[in-house]
């Protein structure tokens, strides 16, 4: 079953020595479309401040208790870098995030691209030749900054424009627990099909304008109003069902009196 981003935040973090604060937001990767990073504000330490966590991190997710199991403790999220989440995440402080969790860089080297969670990849030394791409990669990077991270917070409430008219706001994203890879995007219409809700697939979507707003989707107004609607209480599953949402259900609308 796949669960929404939207419910993610107020989840409390459970580090290996005790609680802490809970998820404010969501980082996603609008390239490749996959959960990056929780912020988590630690309210409940003095002076408390917001910190990124990696979903390699998570051991676990307690839907019921609204809980996420990290194997980190206290301490290590304590001292990591410091982040203003007030700001777009730079790619210097991915690299030093990173760096200081031991994890693999997602833009650069052999796990370029990948979602690179817990069981998805195997963690292993570095040959040379992979250190010395990395850090070209890395220069390159700095120079065309432009890391793909939007808050899910923020997103939420975007216009969509399909091919030939505006119909909806973006209402939530779908994401698989296993590699939280972003699946669908959760499109409310309301204003247009009153109370209906459609799910779009990202491979859909052709560019985000951060500047407007907007998503622009690579669907007419028609397409997406008979795009699989959209119940809140009973996501998709994955596998076949997945599928058909991806591929947008029926692949064009019943055909309608001439006339």
């Amino acid at each position: 079953m796949l669960h929404s981003a939207n419910t993610l935040r107020g989840f409390a973090i459970a580090a290996t020595d005790g609680e802490l604060g809970s998820v404010r937001d969501v980082y996603f990767d609008d390239a490749e479309w996959v959960i990056r990073y929780l912020v988590v504000n630690t309210g409940g330490w003095p002076n408390g401040f917001d910190v990124l966590l990696s979903p390699m991190s998570v051991l676990d997710e307690e839907w019921d208790r609204r809980a996420l199991r990290v194997n980190l403790t206290m301490q290590q999220i304590r001292n990591s870098p410091s982040i203003d989440t007030a700001k777009p995440v730079e790619r210097q402080h991915e690299e030093e995030f990173n760096t200081y969790y031991g994890f693999p860089f997602y833009w650069a080297g052999p796990h370029r691209g990948s979602a690179v969670y817990p069981g998805v990849i195997e963690k292993k030394p570095l040959e040379p030749a992979d250190v010395l791409a990395i850090r070209r990669r890395l220069e390159e990077e700095r120079a065309h900054s432009d890391p793909h991270l939007r808050s899910c917070s923020e997103v939420v409430g975007y216009h969509i424009h399909a091919t030939d008219k505006q119909i909806g706001h973006v209402e939530d994203f779908l994401f698989d627990r296993t590699d939280w890879s972003i699946q669908l995007m959760a499109v409310d219409t309301r204003k247009w099909l009153v109370g209906k809700h459609v799910l779009v697939s990202p491979r859909q979507i052709e560019r985000v304008s951060w500047e407007d707003r907007t998503v622009f989707v690579n669907a007419t107004k028609e397409q997406i109003e008979y795009s699989p609607e959209y119940d809140e209480a009973h996501p998709p599953e994955s596998g076949a069902e997945l599928e058909l949402y991806r591929v947008g259900g029926r692949s064009a609308p019943p055909s309608r009196p001439a006339g």
